[in-house]
């Protein structure tokens, strides 16, 4: 399995998916945890997550690239919840 480097504590464990219709074990990463190594190490907020965006989840490795999961950001998911109840 692929690792990102340094982050070896943002992950949250491996995962079974699909990508070109075979099953491969990737690692899942909580994106949460990243970006605050990476406040710890000078960023702001905003820098770590465009980081994050453009280095990480932008980055194609192959069928065996890891998942980032935002664990602890909703705001897409709050317009999905209104537009629902209208």
């Amino acid at each position: 399995m692929l690792k990102i480097d340094g982050h070896d504590d943002a992950i949250i464990g491996p995962a079974c998916i699909w990508r070109n219709n075979t099953q491969v074990s990737v690692l899942v990463y909580d994106a949460e945890t990243i970006r605050e190594t990476l406040m710890q190490n000078g960023m702001s907020s905003e820098e770590a997550r465009e980081y994050i965006e453009f280095n990480i989840e932008g980055a194609y490795m192959g069928m065996h690239t890891p998942i980032i999961v935002w664990t602890e950001d909703t705001y897409d998911l709050w317009d999905d919840w209104e537009e629902a109840e209208e």
